[in-house]
């Protein structure tokens, strides 16, 4: 299966490396571009891609309220932000929006590709080190988010929705609990189900929400 991306970054010598690296993939298709998040919106509803990769600062609409618009329309498309370490006060606000997964824009351009893949699938991404840092960023805001309630999820269940939150991988969750990584993938699935979430990075939000993760002092 090809996947289908659209590329909205308002930089032409990120989208023009993008686009090399994805043109050169056999898997991958670019089928649009944009320089903010007005004309994301418009390329994703007309163009239906798999995945939108989106810049958060961007001039005109920003990438948080673009992937809001994407991810609240009509069609089906992930959307992964594209964020620096100075962009941490955007991070949970793209999160809100309904972000599928995070890129450092100083990644490898492979395991850029590489998450596109994953988040294609309907899985979600986001690299531990991401997730530490949100959490760092959740404890020192003043005010905390009001805590969720988890109604039908069993003990062994919170363990892992625990793990997820704290930006363990399905391996690390096995290791852990003891588990095969197989059993861990089969408990990610009954939270994604009995949570209503999206994907993994809609998991961590709950974790944090319902206080199952105690951010580091």
């Amino acid at each position: 299966m090809t996947v289908r991306v659209v590329l909205a970054d308002d930089q032409p010598l990120i989208r023009a490396a993008l686009q090399m690296v994805i043109t050169d993939a056999p898997d991958l298709e670019l089928v649009g571009e944009a320089g903010d998040g007005a004309d994301a919106v418009r390329l994703a509803e007309t163009l239906d891609p798999d995945v939108v990769v989106m810049d958060i600062r961007m001039p005109g609409m920003d990438g948080i309220e673009a992937t809001r618009r994407i991810t609240n329309g009509s069609a089906g498309s992930h959307v992964i932000v594209l964020t620096t370490f100075d962009d941490d006060d955007y991070v949970y606000g793209a999160l809100r929006a309904g972000a599928s997964g995070f890129l450092v824009k100083d990644m490898a351009l492979d395991d850029i590709l590489a998450a596109v893949r994953v988040v294609a699938t309907g899985d979600g991404l986001i690299a531990p080190s991401v997730t530490r840092r949100l959490i760092r960023e959740f404890a020192e805001r003043p005010a905390a988010p009001p805590r969720r309630e988890l109604p039908g999820i069993t003990e062994r269940e919170r363990e892992v929705l625990t793990l997820v939150g704290s930006g363990l991988s399905n391996t690390e969750i096995a290791e852990r609990l003891h588990i095969s990584v197989a059993t861990a993938k089969t408990y990610l699935t009954r939270l994604l189900a009995k949570l209503d979430a999206r994907d993994r990075v809609q998991l961590v939000i709950i974790a944090y929400e319902s206080g199952l993760v105690a951010p580091p002092r």
